[in-house]
Formats: C-alpha cells, structure tokens, sequence
C-alpha cells in the first residue's frame, strides 16, 4: 500500500469508543515519499512529543483503529480505508497536513458536536476537493463550521 517513492494520503476510519461506538472515527495516513505518519484529533488531551492539545501526530500505529474502550491500550478497532489520493494534490496534502498543528484553528478544542476529530478530517477535505472522499452521515462534527484557511493561502 506504501509506495516510498510517492506522496500519498490516506483516510482511515473505525468506530468510536465505547459508548459513542456508533459514531465513526476518521484518521490520515501521510507518506511522504516514504516517511508515514498518522494525524488525527483525539478527545484526550494528553501532553507528548507530537501533540498540540488534541491533534496528534503518531499516537497510535498508521493503520490501527482506537481503542474499543477508552484508555484500555488492550482491544482496538479494525481500521478501514475510506480514500486514498497520490501525486500532486497528495504532496501539497502532505505539505497542509503537515503543517496543521500552526494553522488548524481548533487544536485545543474538542466536544461530541464539533470540533472533534470529524470537523478535523472535514477541513482538510474541504481544503483539496480534488481527493472526492465525503464523510457519512454518522461522522458527528464533519459539519461544524471551521474558521475560514484555505490551502492556497498558505501557497500549497
């Protein structure tokens, strides 16, 4: 699936944690050119390395779901694979994504509605258009009304 010689984004969802497991959980998988990270926002806000209040970079393996039960680091969801989109428009994602923890207005926001991980993964669809992946109904906050950035204003 990982071409180390491309730019490819990836958009991975599972079911949220228990109780809220009928509402779904997206994630991206970013190569670039063979450096793979995970971004995400979780409803945690633990302080480490790669995060910047609730968006993380690498808080869990690229293509494994959360976990079925908060905080139980034991039983995990099965990851499924929602887009993917490489070349051009995948390394300017890469570039945006990249870059989220400077310009991603809701880094230290979270609640069920929005912002949440939903509003996170739909600001970074609305922004390439061209990756014509759209969130189910089921993906709470996927229309909470993000702060206006657009990827061109940034030149990417």
């Amino acid at each position: 699936m990982i071409n180390k010689e491309k730019h490819q984004i990836f958009l991975f969802v599972c079911p949220g944690n228990i109780p809220f497991n009928f509402a779904s959980h997206p994630w991206f998988v970013v190569n670039n050119q063979g450096l793979v990270s995970r971004w995400e926002v979780l409803f945690r806000k633990i302080q480490c390395e790669t995060s910047w209040g609730h968006l993380y970079k690498n808080f869990f393996p690229p293509f494994q779901g959360i976990e079925i039960i908060p905080f139980s680091q034991k039983y995990f969801w099965e990851g499924k694979l929602l887009g993917k989109i490489e070349g051009g428009t995948a390394k300017r994602m890469v570039k945006f994504i990249e870059s989220s923890p400077a310009i991603y207005p809701y880094c230290n926001k979270y609640f069920l509605s929005g912002p949440n991980s939903n509003t996170y993964a739909q600001w970074i669809l609305d922004n390439f258009p061209e990756f014509k992946v759209k969130l189910p109904w089921n993906y709470f906050g996927r229309n909470y009304k993000v702060r206006e950035f657009a990827a061109k204003e940034q030149n990417l």
